[in-house]
């Protein structure tokens, strides 16, 4: 079956059993119990043979109260280790895979802003659980009926060939079709089942989407349609796990179908054997009860290898994820420097590209002194949020280098370069919790009055005060009780909570009110003072306080200068104003 199973398939499954390592002692406990579960499961036909025999043939009753008495222990030995062979593999099975998933979220958290630019939350969320989760059957099901059906056959075996070589002989024609059957079934079913993981991918990915989207789906009237395209995905699971099925349907019958023939062969040849009585009926009862315990852990480690191939499809989409490389990394010896940054930031030569024939940055040069305000305007798809992408490392230069306070970024800690970075984003991002939660998140260890404090700066107070639980009210997904100038307020104060010397402002092009917008202006005045600070601006009319204006258009850095300045020149940044303002 190792053959079958490939050398990628036999290193996931190796590799998820590292994961037992720390916790031998659990694993011995485990093996313990089943082996001593698998040994005491052996006793009762032997007994059995005895009554026939001893009790029955011989007349002697006296021994069937020492008999029974045996049978009576050896089913409740079987139950009790049985109990404490199920305990100690859920306890390790529970442990492996926290560790598991765990290793999957850190590495998920390594991996830079190109991965999941690129994939879809649903996706990724399908590897985390649904993947992680088959990957567990491993331990559920997996380890442990592999290891007592491996046990019971090695004392079966024995036992049946001390009662009679000839019979045991018999009783292993069939297992070379058993071996080839599986071997076969294994090379079929693992693709099968790389398709279902996918297409469980795929339907995590639309629901976490249409979910998130349901707003749009009934304002635009849409569900007949979405209901179609969920259907469409939940057809594509169904009919790859009908695949899988079907498979199962023929494979697992047909052996039990081929290990029942080896006790209709030894049925035959064991009956002529008591006939000439070179067998007693004692023993051909004992030898057919263990050939039928014989097949039952054949039959079981059939079963393992149909939920092996589950679990080892959703391994390797696991391991995907673990042993995916991170863009931007931290380059070896990088040290970090004594306190915070001034926030001078310079730009020298940068060339950018996310494909190699398609430049989206192209030899931008440009110096911003700490504490000074600029903005970056251009068409849409000029490359500025690309540009902020670059100073906030979230992808590496292509070209050139970008400097802070004259260290080269890639010579920084990338937590380090972060954490002198404040992001209030276009479409302002908070997370499912409370309002204190959400402000608290710019610096974990903050007190209320110091989160009050910065939420009054933000002019976010004053309407946090009005909610029915005031910091302690629950925001919903996404801030979704909240308007679009009260999430952007709670994010200033986010950010202004971490008091990082550089910001990054990108404004909203949302409508909001004069009085909002107003306020939000305020709280920008309050998070900008003595920082250096980039804000990607989209109304122009807005751009009068700022000391320079960047004009970006086709991956370059065409003008520089004052609103007034610029609007002089007659170049492109008054083109844009006059097309924004229909002067």
């Amino acid at each position: 079956m190792a053959d079958r199973l490939g050398g990628s398939h036999l290193k996931s499954l190796l590799r998820v059993l590292r994961y037992i390592r720390p916790y031998w002692r659990l694993a011995a406990l485990t093996f313990g119990a089943a082996a001593v579960a698998a040994a005491v499961e052996l006793l009762p036909p032997w007994l059995v043979k005895i009554i026939i025999d001893d009790v029955i043939g011989d007349h002697r009753p006296a021994l069937l109260p020492l008999i029974i008495g045996a049978l009576l222990l050896a089913h409740a030995g079987k139950n009790v280790a049985a109990s404490l062979r199920i305990r100690f593999n859920n306890t390790l099975e529970q442990q492996v895979v926290y560790d598991l998933r765990s290793e999957v979220y850190a590495a998920l958290q390594r991996l830079s802003v190109s991965y999941y630019e690129n994939r879809s939350t649903g996706e990724i969320m399908s590897r985390i659980n649904n993947d992680v989760e088959h990957v567990e059957r491993i331990f559920i099901d997996g380890l442990e009926s592999l290891l007592m059906s491996s046990l019971t056959l090695i004392g079966i075996s024995i036992i049946l060939f001390s009662l009679n070589w000839k019979l045991a002989v018999l009783s292993l024609l069939p297992i070379p079709v058993l071996v080839y059957s599986a071997s076969y079934f294994t090379g079929k079913v693992h693709g099968f089942y790389r398709g279902v993981r996918e297409s469980t991918a795929e339907l995590n990915a639309y629901l976490q989407d249409a979910l998130s989207g349901i707003r749009e789906i009934m304002g635009f009237n849409r569900e007949t349609h979405e209901q179609q395209r969920f259907n469409e995905r939940s057809r594509a699971y169904s009919d790859s796990n009908l695949r899988v099925m079907t498979l199962w349907s023929m494979y697992s019958p047909s052996m039990i179908f081929v290990g029942s023939l080896g006790s209709v062969i030894i049925l035959w040849y064991g009956t002529g054997e008591v006939m000439k009585g070179a067998l007693t009926v004692g023993e051909l009862v004992a030898f057919l009860s263990y050939l039928a315990l014989f097949y039952v852990p054949i039959n079981q480690i059939h079963s393992v290898n149909h939920m092996l191939q589950h679990a080892l499809a959703a391994g390797e989409r696991v391991f995907e994820v673990l042993d995916t490389p991170p863009e931007v990394t931290d380059r070896p010896g990088v040290v970090r420097p004594a306190g915070r940054l001034r926030g001078d930031v310079a730009a020298r030569h940068v060339s950018f590209h996310y494909r190699p024939d398609i430049p989206v940055l192209k030899d931008v040069n440009f110096e911003v002194k700490a504490g000074e305000r600029v903005a970056l305007v251009g068409p849409s798809g000029a490359g500025k949020s690309t540009l902020i992408k670059l100073v906030m490392r979230f992808y590496d230069v292509t070209e050139g280098a970008i400097l802070l306070d004259g260290y080269d970024l890639r010579d920084l800690p990338l937590a380090y370069v972060r954490e002198q970075i404040g992001l209030v984003q276009q479409e302002p991002f908070l997370f499912n919790g409370t309002v204190l939660e959400n402000i608290a998140y710019g610096d974990l260890s903050s007190s209320s009055s110091r989160i009050e404090e910065v939420a009054r700066a933000a002019r976010a107070h004053e309407f946090v005060d009005e909610l029915p639980e005031k910091y302690d009210t629950w925001i919903g997904e996404r801030g979704v009780k909240l308007s679009v100038g009260q999430k952007q307020r709670i994010s200033i104060a986010r950010v202004l909570l971490k008091d990082p010397p550089i910001i990054i402002f990108d404004e909203a092009t949302s409508n909001i009110d004069t009085e909002t917008e107003v306020k939000i202006r305020e709280a920008l005045e309050e998070l900008t003072r003595n920082r250096t600070t980039f804000i990607i601006a989209h109304r122009l009319s807005t751009l009068r306080h700022v000391d320079r204006i960047f004009v970006v258009d086709g991956g370059r850095l065409v003008e520089e200068g004052t609103h007034e300045v610029l609007l002089a020149r007659g170049g492109i940044y008054r083109t844009l104003y006059d097309a924004q303002f229909q002067v």
